[in-house]
């Protein structure tokens, strides 16, 4: 896909197809080596996914490589989740510009933004100013930037995070609970949320199962972001589980939106 087309894809394919979805891949070696990331990429594709997310919370990894075979296995646009200034690569189409809101550490909130613009200017990627919203348990995310974790119980903190981001002039919000979470994000706060912005709302961390895809789209996520059970089985079963995710989160946004 050609640059600075991304955000507006993702809409056309939110207001077509009722959600979103997003697989992530970690360019992680000590996960997968970039050749199985492409196969699970193109597993993904063929399964139904929208876009590919790049990117862990971890500092190292085999960035340039991992994209270069997902873009051998998949048109699909490749969206950088960058978990430092090392996760900015030329070869991608766009980055989640992100800003974790509710770190401690004002490094994650704009020093590293400030690092690595100018490296997303020269490379021409696409920006999308995305605020990060880290909510228990966290997971590795959660320690990584050194968050104030939101707490599950009180949705109506996340509200405020959540509507302040968008005063800020973010294009996007995610509400994450953290790589390979028990749970995801509480339905009551995705609600609330999606109830209190007028932007889009991403939602990751713990969905694993078709009821869960179907109660984060039905509590208002616009998008939903998946990784850990994707490299748990899109290799196994060629993407079926995927398959079946997408397809009844997909019947869930388009009964939504009707």
């Amino acid at each position: 896909m050609s640059r600075g087309r991304v955000f507006n894809y993702l809409l056309k394919v939110r207001s077509e197809e009722g959600i979103v979805h997003l697989t992530l891949i970690d360019p992680d070696p000590l996960k997968q080596p970039p050749e199985v990331a492409g196969q699970i990429a193109k597993h993904a594709h063929d399964a139904g996914t929208n876009a590919i997310m790049v990117g862990g919370s971890t500092a190292f990894g085999i960035l340039d490589e991992t994209i270069e075979k997902i873009k051998e296995a998949t048109d699909l646009p490749v969206i950088l989740f960058p978990g430092n200034v090392s996760g900015v690569s030329k070869l991608a189409d766009a980055i989640f510009f992100m800003s974790v809101l509710n770190s401690r550490n004002p490094y994650f909130i704009t020093k590293a933004q400030a690092l690595g613009a100018f490296a997303v200017k020269l490379y021409g990627l696409e920006p999308i100013g995305m605020a990060y919203l880290v909510v228990e348990p966290g997971g590795t995310v959660g320690y990584m930037s050194e968050a104030n974790l939101l707490p599950r119980n009180k949705p109506q903190i996340a509200a405020a995070y959540a509507l302040a981001a968008q005063y800020m002039g973010f294009r996007v919000v995610y509400l994450e609970s953290g790589s390979g979470a028990s749970s995801h994000v509480p339905n009551e706060m995705i609600s609330m949320v999606s109830k209190t912005i007028d932007i889009p709302l991403i939602v990751g961390g713990g969905i694993r199962t078709e009821n869960d895809a179907v109660e984060v789209v039905e509590a208002g996520a616009d998008m939903i972001v998946q990784g850990t059970m994707i490299e748990e089985t899109a290799l196994r079963d060629k993407g079926e589980t995927l398959k079946k995710v997408i397809r009844a989160a997909k019947k869930a946004g388009e009964k939504r939106s009707s």
